[in-house]
C-alpha cells in the first residue's frame, strides 16, 4: 500500500498545536454546523446558501481543507495528524463538507492515479470546493461485496476514448456532483476476476443521469444513476486499465478509517447527550442519573467508546504509514459501526420518547449507526475476511511444523 503521507510532501503551513486545533474545530461544528443541520438535511437552495456561509467562515478561521495538499490550496496536514481532528469534525455528518475535507478520498485518488490533464483540470477546484465528486461502485441486484460481478461496461471508441453503459446505486451525493468515479468492466464477463477499470465521468456528459433518490431510513443523500453510452476521454481512465481493484483498495482502506473516526465523533456526541439527559432529568423518584439501570447504560457506552478508539487509531497508524492494514481496518470498521449503534441506542433509551422525535440529533445518529453496519462493506464481509486471514496464518504455521 503506498504511503499517503510520503506522497503529500512537507507542508509549508504552520498550524496551531493539534489539541488547540481540535477544540477550534469542535467549537465550529458545535456552534456553526449543528444548529444548521435541519436545513442542511433538507437540501435545496437554502441548504446550499447555508453551506456556502459555513465554508466562508471556515476559511476565515483558518480551518479550511486541513488534510488536503497545501500546493492545491489545502491545509497540508498529513493523515496521521488529521486523524486527531477527524473525530471532532465528524460529530456532524455535515462537518467535513463545511470544513472542506469532504473531497479527501477523491483528491488523494486522483493525485496518485489520475492523468496529468485530469489533475490539472480538477484537483484545485475540488480542494476549493468549486467542484464536487462522488464514487459509484455498487449496482442493483449485484452484491456490493463482490465487485467481480460488475455489469457496467466500458467499450473502446474507434475515435478514441470510451463509451460507458450501465447503472449504479447507493452513490452518495450524486445529485449535486460534478464528477463521478465509476467502476466498469473493460474486459471479460461478470464474474471474471479481472477486466475492471475506473473512469472519471463528468456529470454534464450526455447519457449520464440521476435516476432517483434512495432515502436511507427517510434521510436523503444516496442516489441511483444511469449511464447510457456516456463518452469518456481516454485521459479520464483512473489508474491503469484492468487495475481498478488496486486503486479501489487504497481508497477503501483510507475511506473506512476516515468513517471510523467520524463515527467515533458521532458516538461521543450521543454519549454526551445521554449523560446530560441523565444528569438533568428528574422524576418523582429523583434524577435519572441515580438509577442503576441508567448507570449501566452509561458504563456500557463508555466502555464501547474507550475500547473502540484504540482499534481505530491502530488502523489509522498503519494506513498513514502505507502498511498492510486489512485486518486492522476490518476490526475497526465492525467495532466502530457496532459501537455507534450501541451508544446511540442507549442515548435514545435514556431520552425516552424525546429520543425518537425531531428535537435531538439522536434519530439521525442512530440511522447512521445502523447504516454503517451495511454500507462500506457489511459486518459479515469484514468478519469473514479477517477470520480467514487469521486462520490462514495458523494453517500455514501448522503445515510448516513437523508432526
Amino acid at each position: 500500500m503506498p504511503d499517503p503521507e510520503a506522497a503529500r510532501g512537507p507542508s509549508p503551513q504552520q498550524h496551531p498545536p493539534l489539541p488547540e486545533l481540535s477544540e477550534r474545530i469542535a467549537r465550529f461544528v458545535r456552534t456553526g454546523v449543528m444548529p444548521c443541520e435541519p436545513v442542511l438535511d433538507a437540501g435545496g437552495p437554502e441548504a446550499t446558501a447555508v453551506l456556502s456561509d459555513l465554508r466562508l467562515r471556515a476559511r476565515a478561521e483558518g480551518l479550511w481543507a486541513l488534510p488536503l495538499p497545501a500546493e492545491l490550496g489545502g491545509g497540508g496536514l498529513p493523515f496521521s495528524a488529521y486523524a486527531e481532528l477527524a473525530e471532532a469534525e465528524g460529530a456532524s455528518d455535515h462537518g467535513p463538507a463545511a470544513l472542506g475535507s469532504a473531497p479527501l478520498l477523491d483528491v488523494t485518488m486522483l493525485a496518485r492515479h489520475g492523468s496529468g490533464s485530469v489533475r490539472e483540470a480538477y484537483l484545485k477546484q475540488l480542494v476549493a470546493g468549486e467542484l464536487r465528486a462522488c464514487y459509484a461502485m455498487t449496482e442493483r441486484d449485484v452484491p456490493g461485496t463482490d465487485p467481480f460481478l460488475t455489469r457496467t461496461r466500458a467499450e473502446r471508441r474507434t475515435e478514441g476514448g470510451w463509451l460507458l453503459t450501465g447503472a449504479k446505486w447507493f452513490t452518495s451525493g450524486a445529485a449535486g456532483a460534478d464528477l463521478v468515479t465509476v467502476l466498469a468492466r473493460t474486459g471479460g464477463a461478470p464474474g471474471d476476476r479481472g477486466g475492471l477499470s475506473l473512469f472519471l465521468v463528468p456529470t454534464t456528459a450526455p447519457g449520464y443521469r440521476v435516476v432517483r433518490e434512495l432515502p436511507v431510513f427517510g434521510a436523503s443523500g444516496q442516489f441511483e444513476i444511469a449511464l447510457d453510452q456516456v463518452a469518456i476521454p481516454e485521459d479520464h481512465l483512473v489508474g491503469e486499465e484492468g487495475e481498478a481493484l488496486a486503486v479501489a483498495g487504497e481508497r477503501l482502506a483510507l475511506g473506512r478509517t476516515l468513517r471510523c473516526l467520524r463515527w467515533l465523533g458521532q458516538a461521543q456526541r450521543a454519549f454526551d447527550l445521554m449523560c446530560e439527559r441523565a444528569a438533568r432529568r428528574t422524576t418523582s423518584r429523583g434524577p435519572l442519573a441515580d438509577h442503576q439501570l441508567v448507570q449501566q447504560h452509561v458504563f456500557d457506552a463508555l466502555l464501547a467508546l474507550r475500547t473502540t478508539r484504540p482499534l481505530v487509531h491502530e488502523a489509522v497508524a498503519l494506513v498513514a504509514a502505507g502498511r498492510e492494514a486489512r485486518t486492522e481496518v476490518g476490526l475497526a470498521k465492525v467495532a466502530a459501526a457496532r459501537m455507534l449503534q450501541q451508544v446511540t441506542d442507549s442515548a435514545i433509551q435514556i431520552h425516552g420518547a424525546a429520543g425518537l422525535g425531531p428535537d435531538t440529533a439522536l434519530p439521525a445518529l442512530f440511522r447512521s449507526g445502523r447504516a454503517a453496519r451495511i454500507l462500506d462493506g457489511p459486518d459479515e464481509l469484514h468478519i469473514t475476511s479477517v477470520a480467514r486471514r487469521i486462520l490462514r496464518g495458523y494453517g500455514e504455521e501448522a503445515s510448516a511444523t513437523p508432526s
